[in-house]
């Protein structure tokens, strides 16, 4: 297994359809690339972000290689997961074959399996397939939350190399974090909301919505914690709270591709059961966006300021 460094920002992907539902891969490809210029660490297509649950599965390895065509220098780790382990392990497969340098795999959902169930469902994905592998914990989705037993009991396993943390429970957390520090074991954010906390107990980084929007700022915010400069951190934090708590104001990705649409990235269309944005929202969601540019342009302004 080639290692893969799992520390920084990976913006969970969205996916683009046209007026028929179809992918728009041409905007697909050209948001990677923007994405990956903004310095980015690596990109996660076709999680729960980028809808997964309504694309086929040779919708799924089609956005694979696709986001792996359109950029150059960064790892793409691809959304395989499912309730069904065989399924999880085709997709997990499928996207080894298509190049990924990685996997994320969210728990399964619904059947609510029990612990025992957890860690037999991903040791049998990796030892079946030799790419590095992120466990995704978020209960509020499936139904079933990872306890930290089970988290450091994975982290044994060679190929299962990091821990997507969406619980919103940073003593847990925090816990995994401490647990496997002695293992090849990074613990990701899966909040952006509690990306600085969760580094602050021991976390490498965030698989990010809200880096779809501000890629720049959500890398400047994670370098600085990952830096100790925790000041600093907290700053660019306060500066994307407002982005933070408007993007998840309805069922994720409802919001974000909302917003990809006002800054010109990409169509907010979504396929059923998922729905636009609620009219009650907009005008907030858009007066974020504007401040964000709003003191982006003063923050270009006093640098060239300083240049002078």
């Amino acid at each position: 297994m080639t290692a893969l460094d799992l520390s920084g920002v990976f913006p969970a992907m969205c996916t683009p359809f046209d007026d028929d539902e179809r992918i728009d891969f041409e905007t697909l490809q050209t948001d990677a690339q923007r994405l990956e210029a903004a310095g980015v660490d690596g990109l996660v297509p076709v999680g729960s972000t980028g809808e997964s649950a309504t694309l086929t599965h040779d919708e799924h390895v089609q956005v694979v290689e696709a986001v792996i065509e359109a950029v150059d220098d960064v790892p793409v780790i691809a959304g395989t997961g499912s309730n069904n382990t065989r399924e999880a392990l085709e997709l997990s497969e499928h996207a080894a074959d298509a190049g990924a340098d990685g996997l994320l795999l969210i728990s399964p959902y619904y059947n609510k399996p029990e612990q025992r169930g957890l860690v037999e469902h991903y040791r049998t994905i990796a030892d079946a397939v030799d790419l590095p592998q992120i466990v995704y914990n978020v209960p509020s989705r499936t139904g079933r939350n990872i306890e930290p037993e089970t988290a450091v009991e994975l982290a044994s396993h060679e190929n299962i190399t990091g821990f997507k943390a969406a619980s919103g429970d940073l003593g847990q957390i925090g816990e995994i974090a401490e647990r496997t520090v002695d293992e090849e074991f990074a613990v990701l954010s899966g909040d952006d909301a509690l990306t600085v906390p969760i580094i602050s107990v021991g976390g490498t980084g965030t698989i990010s919505v809200a880096a779809n929007i501000e890629p720049e700022r959500t890398c400047a915010m994670v370098g600085a914690a990952l830096d100790g400069h925790y000041e600093q951190a907290r700053e660019l934090h306060h500066e994307l709270g407002p982005l933070f708590r408007e993007l998840f104001v309805e069922t994720n990705p409802i919001p974000v591709k909302e917003a990809m649409e006002m800054r010109g990235y990409g169509p907010a269309r979504m396929r059923l059961p998922l729905t636009r944005l609620a009219e009650e929202y907009r005008d907030d969601l858009e007066a974020v966006l504007a401040d964000l540019e709003d003191e982006s342009v003063a923050v270009a302004s006093a640098d060239a300021e300083g240049d002078r």
